[in-house]
Order: C-alpha cells, then structure tokens, then sequence
C-alpha cells in the first residue's frame, strides 16, 4: 500500500521499523551460527550486518520533492484539489523514503583459530577456524536495534495521532 505525501512522518517511521526488524533477524542469524564452523560455501560462517545510508538533499530541494501544498477547488468549496506534482508521486519508490537505501553486507574480519584436534572442521595441525561473531557486541546490537525500533514505533503513533486530531478539527 502506497502512502500518500501527506503522511510523510509515517512513511518514515514505517521504514525504520523495517530497517531495525532487518538489524534484528541478522542479528538473530549472526547469534544462532556463532558456532557455525562449517558453511555452503566452505569456511566458518562471516557476521553480518546492515548498513543505512542517507542521501545529502538540501532542505529546500526535499521541501520541492515532498509538495505539501493543497488548493481550493473552486468548483466545488467543499473539497480540496490536490496539484499535480502531488498526484503523480515524486518519490517514485514507495518503499523507500527519498534518498535512505540499506545494504546487507559480510564482515570478512577473521574469526578465532581454537585448537580443538578432535573437531571434524580441524586442519592438520588440529586447529579450528571459528565464526567472526562476538556474541556480546552482537547483544548490544540488539539492544541498540530494539530501542530504535521502540523509538520509531513511538513516532509512528504520534504522527498516528496527530492524523486522528486534524481530523477532528
């Protein structure tokens, strides 16, 4: 579902809802193969992690994108016409808030070497190479996640709120 420019906070809010539940389930992936010493691809299991990144758009030129304006129709006094810049969308990507792209990237740091010569995943010297997960950054990781997801969750429902206000005016 597509929303509407006028409803800007929430598109916002809703998107970095997203963007933390997608830190949280790789979170999630990252803890339950924090011992995974054997993957699909050969090797111990690489962390991963999310990057968000935010394009530079001066204020004015995302006031230009955004056309919050509405004018009176005059046929009619009792509804508004909204312009056209309004109705064909300048932010052509609904899933995405103008300029914020995500990206799922692999930590190719080296993980631990344990000697462990009875370990299947052992080399000839006995030595086993472990998962590049540190299973206490990951939990502040998650804690950090969980607080931003209960951030944007309640700016959600401010904005939420303040729709159902205007309404009543």
């Amino acid at each position: 579902m597509k929303i509407s420019n006028n409803f800007f906070g929430i598109k916002m809010s809703a998107k970095g809802l997203g963007i933390q539940r997608k830190k949280m389930n790789l979170i999630s992936e990252n803890l339950a193969n924090s011992g995974t010493t054997r993957t699909e691809e050969g090797g111990p299991y690489k962390r991963k992690f999310l990057v968000v990144k935010q394009e530079n758009i001066p204020f004015s030129k995302n006031l230009e994108l955004q056309n919050q304006s509405l004018e009176m129709n005059t046929t009619e006094p009792a509804h508004f016409a909204t312009t056209p810049a309004t109705m064909t969308g300048s932010n052509s990507s609904a899933d995405s808030p103008i300029g914020l792209s995500e990206t799922e990237l692999k930590d190719n740091k080296e993980g631990e070497t344990v000697y462990m010569p009875e370990h299947p995943d052992a080399d000839k010297d006995g030595y086993v190479h472990m998962p590049n997960v540190n299973v206490i950054n990951e939990m502040v990781d998650m804690i950090a996640a969980t607080r931003s997801y209960e951030s944007n969750l309640t700016a959600l429902n401010s904005s939420k709120q303040m729709a159902k206000d205007a309404l009543e005016i």
